[in-house]
């Protein structure tokens, strides 16, 4: 199964009660592994929590700790970019050629690198003053 279609079919788990915006997310790590996120809404954190970092979690919590590729998928006039939170997530565990496939249900594709998606992104060389 591609990674998109992972996504699309995680997508369906999706929990958006209140926004009714459903998001699926599917990686492969270096290592070969998929994973997959969705979005998750709650009363206390209506806007939820995203697809990306769903499936980022998911493989950090199974050991494995960088990116090979991503797919997110959501029910869009045009490809949704993950959030600030999401892309500073995928600037820590994936390099910055990782190529991040961003679709819509109805077949619209848009492929960008994590450092397309977040130029400039912060990383720990910053707070290194040695």
């Amino acid at each position: 199964m591609s990674l998109l279609s992972a996504a699309a079919e995680v997508r369906k788990n999706a929990h958006a009660p209140y926004s009714g915006f459903k998001v699926g997310a599917a990686l492969r790590s270096v290592e070969g592994n998929e994973y997959r996120g969705c979005n998750v809404e709650n009363v206390a954190y209506p806007e939820g929590t995203c697809a990306e970092a769903g499936a980022i979690a998911a493989m950090v919590a199974a050991g494995d700790s960088r990116i090979a590729e991503i797919a997110v998928i959501a029910d869009s006039p045009a490809p949704v970019p993950p959030c600030g939170g999401c892309r500073q997530k995928l600037a820590e565990f994936a390099d910055p050629d990782v190529v991040v496939t961003l679709a819509t249900t109805d077949g619209a594709e848009l492929k960008m690198t994590v450092a397309e998606l977040l130029p400039g992104a912060f990383d720990a060389s910053f707070m290194d003053r040695t």
